[in-house]
């Protein structure tokens, strides 16, 4: 499970292949010999376009750590589907799922995941697990974040000895899906 915050990427299998598949066609090449070096340059595509954009892109389980305070606290990922646990960091050191009465949760229309504590239990620190991503899968990714990831695990791979940027089509295929904001998030 990831830390909880955008850029920390491992596809599944499927996906791997799917990505792995995009890249070895931009960059024609047909044998095996590469995969894995390709498959670890397109997670990190992703994640670097996660940072980027401050979203997850494929969904997978996240968890983070917040405080217990009686406040509106918003998750780092983003866009949440669904927060499935809350849990309290007990006195011993253990973790305990908290009832439900001892929070409550949201998950606002712009996709970003809320928590609050009702009674924490004496804890100081909470573990919110939720599901986060833009899309289900690789393929389902809206056409420009993918090709972006394409290009950039393409450039990776075939600019390894240079120190020249990357091309600036990359972050302008990527750039509409960027949110703005101009001041931070408050909840309601």
């Amino acid at each position: 499970m990831s830390n909880g915050e955008p850029g920390s990427v491992l596809l599944g299998t499927e996906d791997r292949a799917s990505a792995v598949a995009a890249v070895k066609a931009m960059l024609r090449i047909e044998s095996s010999d590469e995969d894995v070096l390709i498959a670890v340059l397109v997670e990190t595509a992703l994640g670097l376009a996660e940072q980027f954009l401050g979203q997850v892109l494929i969904a997978r389980t996240v968890r983070q750590l917040v405080p217990a305070a009686s406040g509106w606290q918003r998750l780092a990922a983003a866009p949440v589907q669904a927060i499935t646990q809350v849990e309290a960091l007990a006195s011993d050191g253990t973790w305990a799922v908290l009832p439900v009465s001892g929070y409550a949760i949201d998950i606002d229309p712009r996709g970003d995941g809320w928590v609050r504590m009702i009674d924490a239990a004496g804890a100081a620190q909470l573990r919110v697990t939720c599901t986060a991503g833009r899309a289900g899968s690789w393929n389902t990714l809206p056409a420009p974040l993918r090709q972006g990831a394409v290009l950039l695990a393409s450039y990776l791979f075939s600019e390894r000895d240079t120190s020249r940027p990357p091309p600036a089509a990359i972050t302008a295929l990527w750039r509409p899906f960027r949110g703005l904001a101009l001041a931070p998030a408050v909840h309601a």
